[in-house]
């Protein structure tokens, strides 16, 4: 069937042609908010209710699906109280039930999770809906991370963690935990918290990899190398003797795929995003100062990385993560490809440097700020790359937080640039500008959600920010917009 809903098709939805609005209407009118709300209450026991559907990421792959992540809060029978269990959604054109190999690991998976007590407040996980073209699934549920329905199970956690001593402390008498799933991306990653019941004991956080030999093709980050990288790490920074750190791994369990963290003290910076200039600059410039000191590991103490990422593949990158604002918003798509092309042109024209290992994701969320201390964490894509990726990344990052508001901005990457600067070729941060274009394209392409009332104008701000970052570059090395020469090199003014 057609799969029109109410005067809108959702054939034209997931392939595009219903634009912008047909994403808003699968995901925020009231007809789909029902629909979903009725599917999800099948998945209940009797007498329990769907109280709240929390939307939090929504993912869009044209002609082929619209992946919709959510918190949803529902009441358990004869309860006042109300538990939050992250679901995964997912709208398919073509939509059809699972292989029977994939049916058969579900309906395991489900029983294995049940046979725990770790589904409540849900009776079931998994729902299709051939009138939607919709697939629930509720979490712990996922075919490729196997060890999923366990390492959700509190007393597993219990024996897990008393092999690192940490469950066996004196401040723990009881050594039980309670589970929290903080993300929840089927086929892709799991992230969970561990709180200990007993008064004064840390909270842990456990991130979940496809077991070895399980679809791995489908992941290409590697616990073991992810453990070792942030270790590896935190020793270095650490022998540095500074402020700076990196947050150590306390466990790896190869058996169940998984990498165990401590809480990281303080707070994210991109809580500062609102915070006086004067008051956030010294946390930049510091963090500066703990990127330099990272780029300068020798790349021999972190063992294989793989092959560098440079600057082509991360344009491909991007060009890839993209094609829902072809389908959405073509005239910003267009600004999308020739703003890349230019950036492409130009990385060939800049001095290079040989690649050194890069955090790789260097976000503020990823910077956590305490007194006397910066804390870098989330080590899982560094690879060996061009420096200048991690500071066009965080220079990007910050002005995702701050599109609307410039107050203040130019300060921040001035103090950021002065606590890296120190010893560093110029070349590498002309570079960082040139990465801080593109960046600020993956921020708009990437972390804008659709579900945003302003997401297009949003979209279309970063993007204009990025061609005003690369028109600056431009200019600075003589180069007018579209690659032809405007001035000789002694024209030319240095970048600030």
């Amino acid at each position: 069937m057609g799969g029109r809903k109410s005067g809108m098709n959702i054939d034209d939805v997931l392939s595009g042609r219903a634009g912008s609005q047909g994403i808003r209407w699968l995901l925020l009118s009231t007809t789909a908010k029902k629909a979903l709300a009725d599917q999800l209450r099948a998945l209940l026991p009797d007498g329990a209710a769907v109280r709240e559907c929390r939307l939090r990421e929504v993912r869009f792959k044209p002609g082929r699906k619209i992946t919709a992540y959510y918190d949803v809060s529902a009441s358990p029978v004869d309860s006042a109280g109300q538990q939050v269990r992250p679901v995964a959604v997912t709208w398919e054109q073509n939509a059809h039930a699972p292989r029977h190999e994939e049916t058969a690991a579900l309906a395991r998976m489900q029983a294995e999770v049940v046979r725990r007590g770790v589904a409540a407040p849900f009776e079931r996980l998994l729902r299709h809906s051939c009138d939607w073209k919709m697939r629930i699934c509720v979490s712990p549920l996922d075919a490729r991370f196997t060890q999923l329905a366990r390492v959700s199970d509190p007393r597993h956690i219990r024996n897990l963690l008393t092999r690192t001593g940490i469950a066996a402390s004196p401040s723990r008498r009881s050594g039980e935990y309670t589970v929290t799933p903080l993300k929840y991306r089927p086929g892709k990653t799991h992230i969970l918290r561990y709180d200990p019941l007993d008064p004064g004991g840390d909270s842990v956080f456990a991130k979940l990899y496809i077991i070895e030999g399980q679809e791995r093709a489908f992941r290409r980050e590697d616990p073991a190398r992810c453990f070792r990288v942030a270790r590896n790490a935190a020793d270095w920074l650490e022998e540095r003797g500074d402020c700076g750190r990196a947050l150590r791994p306390l466990a790896y369990f190869a058996e169940d795929a998984v990498v165990v963290y401590p809480q990281a003290a303080g707070t994210p910076l991109s809580d500062y995003a609102r915070r006086r200039v004067d008051e956030v600059a010294p946390w930049f410039e510091r963090a500066g100062a703990v990127l330099r000191n990272l780029h300068q590991m020798p790349v021999e103490l972190l063992g294989p990385l793989g092959p560098p990422h440079d600057f082509a593949a991360e344009i491909r990158l991007i060009a890839k993560k993209s094609e829902h604002i072809l389908a959405l918003v073509p005239e910003v798509a267009s600004a999308i490809e020739a703003l890349l092309n230019s950036a492409r042109e130009l990385a060939e024209r800049l001095p290079q440097e040989p690649p050194t290992f890069t955090h790789g994701d260097l976000k503020s969320e990823h910077i956590w700020v305490a007194p006397g201390r910066i804390t870098l964490m989330d080590f899982d894509t560094s690879h060996l790359a061009d420096p200048a990726l991690d500071l066009g990344c965080f220079l990007a990052d910050w002005q995702f937080w701050n599109v609307t508001c410039h107050a203040g901005l130019e300060k921040m990457q001035e103090s950021f640039l002065a606590g890296y600067s120190p010893g560093v070729p110029k070349e590498r941060l002309m570079r960082a500008r040139l990465y801080e274009a593109i960046e600020l394209v993956k921020c708009a392409v990437r972390r804008v959600q659709l579900f945003e009332h302003d997401w297009v104008h949003r979209t279309a701000a970063l993007v204009e920010r990025a061609q005003a970052v690369l028109d600056h570059l431009q200019f600075t090395f003589g180069i007018a917009r579209y690659g032809c020469a405007a001035t000789t090199g002694e024209e030319r003014r240095e970048l600030p």
